[in-house]
């Protein structure tokens, strides 16, 4: 059964209103009300403009049999009760917008622009104006003008970068030659950082009725838990994934050892021939294309493991864009949603448990080594690297080759 809307009694109440008069007009909105049971006397008064004190009357000559017969059946003559407001102030309106917008239909100084816009600010604002109006009313009027009550919604990217559709191009175009050649491909990033401890986890999960996980009312860090750096690999081709839970700094050096894990125990046996990796990540954070210290390991990795390390990154402010994002990361989010990460082991358990029906498995591993921040990289350590630049973006399109050892 679909939710009564206020688009839906406001359709009705359009179509009912030319044959109403004062008595079955009020009587109807109180009908609706009542059937909507909580908030409804709310709702319909926002939808058909009638004040709730009429439509609560209405509703108590409902409840007092008394009132259906004599005074209860009296009409006003067409025309007769209080006139609107818009009726008798004709500025009202204008004055009103451009208080809720000054930004865009109003006085830039605005007394209300740098505070909240709630109706009773707005009705206060509007006294000092000369305007004698109600929150309600100002509710009802801001519906008139289109208004709602609206929460922020993330979606501005910032300036993009001239050449970030080319970069996108330029990803796409070698993650297909290496897969093409059956070379793995991974996706890296850092999750958000995790309280450890019994606290409050976003999300529901079922639980006896009455009965929910108590957790702790405020969100101090425990000082024996502390926090998590959940850092993930995901193979793409594969569908499968590998997170390392630090327990210390999320350093690029950390960001690197997690790539070694994954490599040493799964991409080993994944693609057991392979002489190159692809790994695509964001321009920022431990993996950002200007951390030194993220090129200086990564060379360390290739040393070691005789593979040539290509590294694409993200363009500026596209990091959603990222696979691990909602392959990966979503899926493990969705799983402990409403589960209070209550210590390491449960935290590593809740990201291994994690799969879904397209197939998607990930294995974890907590991670307990010390990774100390601001290490320095002189100069002559980059030197030292066997780097080639891509000649479109060399800043995010490069290799790292492995060095012989002497």
């Amino acid at each position: 059964m679909n939710p009564v809307t206020e688009e839906s009694v406001q359709s009705k109440f359009k179509l009912l209103s030319p044959i109403f008069d004062e008595k079955t007009r009020r009587s109807w909105a109180a009908a609706e009300a009542k059937s909507l049971g909580r908030g409804g006397a709310s709702l319909v008064s926002r939808a058909t403009g009638l004040s709730r004190t009429t439509i609560h009357q209405a509703l108590k000559e409902f409840s007092d049999q008394s009132r259906r017969t004599g005074d209860g059946h009296r009409v006003r003559a067409r025309g007769g009760g209080r006139k609107s407001i818009l009726a008798t102030d004709s500025t009202v309106l204008a004055d009103l917008e451009r208080l809720v917008d000054p930004s865009s239909r109003g006085d830039p100084e605005s007394p209300l622009r740098w505070t909240c816009k709630s109706v009773r600010e707005l009705a206060k604002a509007l006294d000092g104006q000369g305007h004698k109006i109600g929150r309600q009313k100002v509710a009802h009027l801001l519906a008139k003008l289109g208004y709602s009550l609206q929460a922020n919604r993330k979606k501005n990217e910032g300036a993009q970068h001239p050449d970030r559709d080319a970069q996108f191009q330029y990803i796409n175009d070698k993650v297909t030659a290496f897969q093409e050649r059956g070379q793995p491909v991974i996706s890296v990033d850092t999750k958000k950082k995790e309280l450890v401890g019994d606290f409050k986890n976003g999300g529901q999960e079922w639980q006896p009725k009455g009965s929910p996980e108590s957790v702790r009312v405020h969100d101090f860090v425990d000082k024996e838990l502390g926090k998590v750096n959940p850092y993930g690999v995901y193979d793409p081709v594969a569908n499968l994934g590998w997170v390392s839970v630090g327990v210390d700094h999320d350093t690029a050096e950390f960001a690197v050892e997690t790539i070694r894990r994954w490599h040493r125990k799964m991409g080993l046996e994944l693609y057991p021939t392979a002489t190159e990796l692809l790994i695509t990540a964001d321009g920022g954070g431990s993996n950002g294309h200007r951390v030194r210290l993220w090129k200086v390991e990564l060379q360390k990795f290739a040393n070691e493991t005789g593979l040539r390390v290509h590294v694409c990154h993200f363009p500026p402010g596209t990091s959603k864009w990222n696979k691990i994002e909602h392959r990966m990361f979503a899926h493990i989010s969705m799983n402990w949603r409403g589960k209070p990460l209550t210590s390491h082991e449960v935290i590593v358990n809740l990201i291994g448990a994690t799969k879904t029906s397209t197939g998607l498995r990930i294995a974890a591993e907590l991670d307990t080594n010390r990774y100390e921040k601001g290490t320095k990289i002189r100069e002559s350590d980059l030197a030292e690297l066997n780097i080639e630049r891509a000649v479109f973006h060399g800043e995010w399109n490069y290799s790292i080759m492995p060095k012989c050892s002497s």
